[in-house]
């Protein structure tokens, strides 16, 4: 399956033109203590096929970790559950913090 994936400065973009976008970070929680978007829903990549019932398959979902993996393992899930609008963070959070946002800090 080909993932549908959207680099950071595209989600800048999203973020600064106020799109209706649903912020997934699938990282755990420990990580989100070192850098982490606003309005993020936080559902660790082991819980989130039970967690289904807490995301909305009809918004747009862009899929969050740390590099990019975890994320795109999500999106393809979210995908083959009918979450048409989900896409992949190519370079997650360390792509985020190098490219858009300096003061996040990145492991």
């Amino acid at each position: 399956m080909n993932i549908p994936e959207i680099d950071v400065n595209t989600l800048k973009a999203w973020l600064d033109a106020g799109r209706d976008l649903v912020l997934l970070d699938v990282r755990e929680p420990n990580e989100l203590e070192v850098s982490v978007l606003p309005g993020v829903i936080n559902i660790p990549l082991k819980s989130v096929e039970d967690r289904l019932d807490e995301l909305d398959p009809s918004k747009e979902t862009v899929v969050i970790c740390r590099s990019g993996m975890r994320s795109g393992t999500v999106t393809e899930l979210l995908r083959a559950k009918g979450f048409k609008g989900a896409y992949n963070l190519v370079g997650g959070m360390n792509a985020y913090a190098t490219q858009v946002d300096p003061t996040l800090k990145t492991y």
